[in-house]
């Protein structure tokens, strides 16, 4: 699949409307009319390794696309005004009713996210959570399903999202 840079998909200038807004660079368009120059960047999103009292991981199936019902780790974007560990600790709770208590930043990973026909660049922010309710475990949100595997079962090849599996590959590593 050909990657689609999300600045194609725009023609005018969001200050002035022109249609005189030109590519700058890999990561920006400029008006030519108005000057403003327009940068896209990566989007933050998180994803959490949660493991319970047993040494399981924490997967969930996706309930949508991109990847959907593939496993997944959960996560999502962060929203405006959210640190990572607000977003990373929002984000459990909307997908697995779980409360976390504990956030510990690992690594980030690259990703390309396709989205309405715009490939997403984000960038993934992986932390290993802490939660003191793993038994009220529910899938909800964008999770379809949800289940505790032992890291040793855990196969990188199941899980839809290439940075997804990438990090599962780096954290079964280490453990």
């Amino acid at each position: 699949m050909k990657e689609v840079h999300p600045l194609n998909k725009f023609n005018y200038c969001p200050m002035c409307g022109s249609k005189h807004f030109v590519v700058n660079n890999f990561k920006s368009k400029h008006c030519e009319d108005c000057g403003f120059v327009f940068y896209m960047n990566p989007c933050a999103a998180t994803a959490a390794f949660i493991i319970n009292s047993k040494g399981e991981l924490l997967v969930v199936r996706r309930g949508k696309e991109p990847a959907k019902g593939t496993l997944d780790l959960p996560g999502g974007f962060i929203d405006n005004g959210e640190t990572a560990e607000e977003g990373m600790t929002r984000e459990v709770k909307e997908e697995t009713a779980l409360d976390v208590i504990e956030c510990k930043y690992l690594f980030s990973m690259p990703n390309i996210y396709p989205y309405a026909g715009i490939d997403v660049h984000t960038l993934d922010m992986l932390f290993e959570c802490k939660v003191n309710n793993e038994a009220e475990a529910r899938a909800d949100d964008d999770a379809a399903e949800l289940m505790w595997i032992p890291i040793e079962k855990i196969n990188p090849e199941e899980f839809g999202l290439a940075s997804i599996r990438k990090a599962v590959e780096i954290f079964s590593l280490r453990k």
